[in-house]
């Protein structure tokens, strides 16, 4: 095994930035409604949990490529990671 030398180490750590959360807040559910986070991006995968109109959750990016073609984002709302709708996240 060949050892890295420490400044090659140092370079690469600085030189590939960590992946950034995106900020969302839940938005656009029909009054009442809660979005739920899902264990797979699949509307009919377990719930793991809730989040209401307003909460703020964390996204680690979002795919359609799902057996509905429908977006999913990952997502972390608390101490839930999971997946949830893309069409109910806004921006922040």
């Amino acid at each position: 095994m060949v050892p890295i030398p420490a400044a090659l180490v140092l370079v690469l750590l600085v030189a590939v930035p960590a992946a950034a959360a995106e900020a969302f807040r839940v938005d656009g559910l029909p009054r009442g409604e809660t979005l739920s986070i899902r264990e797979t991006p699949d509307a009919g995968a377990p719930a793991l949990g809730q989040a209401p109109v307003g909460a703020r959750l964390r996204g680690f990016g979002c795919t359609a490529e799902t057996p509905s073609g429908l977006t999913w984002c990952r997502v972390k709302a608390g101490p839930i990671l999971g997946w949830a709708r893309r069409r109910y996240l806004s921006p922040e």
